[in-house]
């Protein structure tokens, strides 16, 4: 273990705010995700983590230091912890920007950090890698506690209780680290239903198996992946209830499913098959009063690599709509390959609902090519 183990700690406090609202991202919509009713989500991820955190410090009989931010980028939430911090005079305001996360990042730089842990999502992690070059401090480590809508770098922990885990591993000097891909997606592009996916660069991380998360793969067009996904729609054509009400989550796989039943789905949004009518990009609002007191099925893939079954990408399937519709009513949709690139062959959640995460956990019947299926466990 280092003598003096620090960390900077940030927290971008309208990460995930457009996820719920169907906006499929918070970057340039933030006004419009309040008049459609969004909540923060970032400040309940930073206490999750935070608190985990000193948990496990305790445990340990271990100190570390913490450099955070001012008001709602850190010290709101580090204030209603047992944890102590100093903090830099970062942000002016609450009403914060990424310019403030790129200078907090170079500002931490200076305290030679062990290990820099922000909140936030893709957007956040390319600020932070921005504010890592502006100091030519490109040798700090970073590690992502999701929070956003889109979340395809590999530098995030697969939850925040995961990311404590991370932090005290790291600490201890039993945690490895190693280069990992900064991703972002146009938000533009994704609400107009392209992806639109980039690398931006590789950055220092922590990796830990099952506790840190892989990079999202995108589906291959290959002639063996279609024929896969093809086989599953026909499947899914042969149980489908026309005069049943279907929730359908985003990704190819689903995509290719409605495409087999004719019906007009959204690639990247969550559309719902309502007895014969179709209401595609709902937000959960819209879901909830469309379902209401009818019996509903929810069909899903998980994230290609992650293996995240809800969490990312879907939060508009939130655990209010996952208790609606109940777990025996979950199809899970998945082709070979993305079930043998998953580490591990599980699949996760990560609702933002502790006790929604437990009632997923345990086994569940994945369709994987025509009236096939596998037992995978979600943990």
């Amino acid at each position: 273990m280092e003598r003096h183990y620090t960390i900077g700690f940030l927290v971008n406090p309208i990460a995930g705010m457009g996820g719920r609202v169907g906006l499929k991202g918070t970057d340039n919509v933030v006004d419009e995700a309040i008049r459609r009713g969004a909540e923060p989500v970032a400040p309940r991820r930073a206490l999750e983590f935070l608190r985990r955190l000193e948990t496990l410090l305790r445990q340990e009989k271990l100190d570390i230091d913490i450099v955070s931010c001012r008001l709602n980028m850190g010290e709101d939430y580090i204030r209603e912890t047992g944890l102590k911090a100093t903090y830099i005079d970062i942000p002016g305001s609450r009403e914060t920007t990424a310019e403030d996360t790129r200078e907090a990042v170079a500002e931490f730089t200076s305290k030679n950090p062990s290990l820099i842990v922000f909140v936030g999502g893709d957007g956040t992690a390319r600020d932070v890698y921005e504010g890592l070059k502006s100091a030519s401090k490109m040798d700090v480590p970073i590690l992502g506690v999701p929070s956003g809508v889109k979340i395809y770098s590999g530098v995030f922990a697969v939850t925040p209780v995961d990311a404590a885990y991370i932090v005290l591993e790291h600490a201890l000097g039993r945690a490895r680290e190693m280069d990992l891909e900064i991703m972002d997606i146009d938000e533009e592009a994704f609400r107009s239903n392209r992806l639109n996916v980039k690398i931006y660069g590789y950055t220092r991380s922590v990796y830990i198996p099952f506790h840190t998360q892989s990079s999202k793969q995108l589906s291959p067009d290959s002639v063996d992946e279609v024929e896969n996904q093809l086989g599953i729609a026909k499947y899914i054509a042969e149980i489908f209830d026309k005069n049943g009400v279907y929730i359908l989550g985003p990704g190819t796989t689903v995509k290719r499913i409605a495409d087999e039943l004719g019906i007009r789905k959204t690639l990247l949004g969550v559309d719902v098959y309502y007895r014969g009518e179709v209401y595609n990009d709902l937000s959960e609002k819209e879901i909830l009063d469309l379902i209401d007191d009818e019996e509903a099925w929810i069909i899903v893939t998980p994230i290609g690599r992650q293996g995240i079954l809800f969490g990312r990408g879907n939060q508009q399937i939130s655990p209010n709509v996952i208790r609606k519709v109940g777990r025996d009513h979950i199809i899970v949709v998945a082709t070979l390959r993305k079930l043998r690139d998953i580490p591990g062959g599980i699949l996760r959640v990560d609702t933002q609902d502790p006790e929604v995460d437990e009632y997923l956990r345990g086994y569940i019947k994945v369709i994987i090519d025509y009236r096939t299926w596998r037992m995978v466990k979600i943990v």
